[in-house]
């Protein structure tokens, strides 16, 4: 069983990188040895097995490891990158609703199609307030952001970075305040020593304030 085990690892392993070179080192030292030497009981099979590969890798000594933390790395790569954005069918868009145009993600201010069921997406970025436009097929997928508000008390504001805490007590100080009418009207209620919340949207790994909340008793 450990044979099979490990047999197959090595192999899923060193095929998936497309190393061969050390398989074909491997048969080739196996072949000899079987030709001199046939083993007469399974363990003295693996033995010779496990001495062909130790000897196969001594001569390919650039090849790679795969880790535990390489896979876990691989792994949180992949969920950020899945976790930003999600593919839905153009047809499927409504306006009011998100999509990412021209590598903006965008809020849809109009959607027409045409005769050709080509449609036309117009768009606003949500953090800039730009404007984008796009035409797509009806049956092409378009990447939509996730979106996603959420709500922190304001508690200081140090050198234009804000102290903010969520309903779970967690706290954090790596958002500064917005350069526009919105952060004037904060500095103006924190000088004034109001207890407020700030609004943060976040999509496609960007963050901003975008709103102000008073507190409910």
């Amino acid at each position: 069983m450990f044979f099979l085990v490990w047999g197959s690892h090595t192999v899923a392993e060193y095929s998936r990188r497309g190393l061969t070179n050390a398989f074909s080192l491997m048969l080739d030292e196996l072949i000899l040895r079987l030709r001199f030497r046939k083993p007469r009981t399974p363990l003295a099979l693996l033995v010779t097995l496990l001495m062909c590969v130790s000897q196969a890798m001594s001569q390919c000594p650039n090849l790679p490891s795969t880790t535990m933390a390489d896979l876990d790395g691989d792994f949180d790569a992949a969920q950020s990158g899945a976790s930003t954005t999600f593919p839905q069918q153009c047809s499927a868009l409504r306006k009011n609703g998100h999509v990412i145009l021209k590598n903006h993600p965008c809020q849809i201010v109009e959607m027409t199609t045409s005769e050709t069921g080509k449609v036309h997406l117009v768009g606003i970025d949500i953090f800039t307030g730009n404007k984008y436009e796009d035409v797509c097929s009806s049956t092409h997928n378009m990447d939509v952001p996730n979106v996603n508000r959420k709500d922190y008390q304001l508690n200081n504001i140090d050198d234009s970075y804000m102290s903010l805490m969520d309903d779970n007590g967690d706290q954090r100080e790596d958002l500064k305040v917005p350069n526009n009418d919105l952060g004037k009207k904060i500095m103006s209620k924190f000088e004034k020593g109001e207890t407020f919340n700030v609004t943060v949207l976040k999509a496609c790994d960007t963050e901003m304030v975008i709103g102000i909340k008073s507190q409910t008793s």
